[in-house]
Formats: C-alpha cells, structure tokens, sequence
C-alpha cells in the first residue's frame, strides 16, 4: 500500500466520451484500480458509472469528492 499521507495525484482519463483529468490520493487511486479489476472493468467505465450516480444526485459533488464517497460506501 502506498504512503496514505501522499498528496492527491491528477490522471487524465476520457469519460463517457469526454477527456478529464481527476486528482485522488495514491490510496484512492489503489482501491479504485482494485474495484475496477475485481468487477472486470476498465477503470474509466467504473468512474463513468460512479458520474452518472454523482449526476442523478440531488445534490452533485465534484467528481473526486464522488470516488471517494463511492470507494467509501463500497467498503
């Protein structure tokens, strides 16, 4: 596991079909990496799936905030 006191790492990534770039801890980026893996998916189409939930949110958050609520409830 990477040092969990790093700062946030920004990675360029497209999203349903538009280029972002997201910046999440080392940790974050690990346990998304494994989610995506452990669900058979590419990393870019779960956070597509975790935007979409973001989106349909009454109360949307940025899409980093999202990942990291969503890695959260997933634990």
């Amino acid at each position: 596991m990477s040092d969990i006191y790093h700062p946030p790492v920004k990675r360029s990534m497209t999203v349903a079909g538009h280029q972002t770039s997201i910046s999440l801890e080392p940790l974050f980026w690990d346990r998304l990496r494994g989610v995506a893996e452990a669900d058979g998916l590419p990393i870019n189409a779960l956070v597509a799936q975790i935007d979409v939930a973001r989106l349909e949110s009454q109360t949307p958050c940025g899409l980093a905030s999202a990942i990291r609520l969503w890695l959260m409830a997933r634990a």
